[in-house]
């Protein structure tokens, strides 16, 4: 009986991903060649999709991180954690923060001139939460290697990082307050 951590499924996986990387960039090629009136609601709606992909990687790793931390390394479970964490980063948060930043600077530049003090603040807030999320890649590599030095109340503590920042990034986007 084939498993979802088996290797076969993983390529399913990744071929998945894969297309539906190229089929976003394809929506995102044509759309500027198509250069309809309304782009930037188009490419506005791109950048919320990719964040809302992005922030549910951010929001679910450290969980993973958390029930991780109770499984005893090279036990099943661990295995089983360790492939769930990869395929999360690989897969899903990784591209997702990418299409964010290329989608969100495309916004910054052609519709604010990259001005606003509140555009500032929340391109600051999304270096920091690109920094949360190399900080979970790097975690993801320790696990890989049985290295987690951190307790499981550590990382309930981390899970609230992006919901912060998050939080806060929403309110400057919306109100603008300066």
């Amino acid at each position: 009986m084939e498993k979802q951590t088996d290797r076969k499924p993983g390529t399913y996986a990744r071929r998945r991903a894969h297309f539906a990387l190229a089929f976003f960039a394809l929506i995102a090629v044509g759309l500027f060649a198509w250069n309809p009136d309304n782009l930037y609601l188009w490419i506005k709606a791109l950048h919320i999709i990719a964040v809302i992909s992005w922030m549910a990687g951010l929001f679910y790793m450290p969980r993973l991180f958390i029930y991780h931390t109770d499984a005893a390394p090279g036990s099943v479970q661990s295995e089983t954690f360790k492939v769930m964490e990869r395929r999360l980063l690989r897969i899903i948060m990784t591209p997702a923060m990418m299409l964010t930043w290329i989608f969100g600077l495309y916004l910054a530049w052609s519709v604010y001139g990259f001005h606003g003090g509140w555009l500032h603040a929340k391109m600051g807030l999304v270096v920091l939460l690109t920094g949360i999320h190399v900080f979970f890649s790097r975690a993801v590599r320790a696990f890989e290697r049985d290295e987690n030095r951190r307790s499981a109340r550590y990382w309930r503590f981390m899970n609230e990082a992006p919901t912060v920042l998050m939080i806060l990034i929403v309110i400057l986007v919306v109100v603008k307050p300066f």
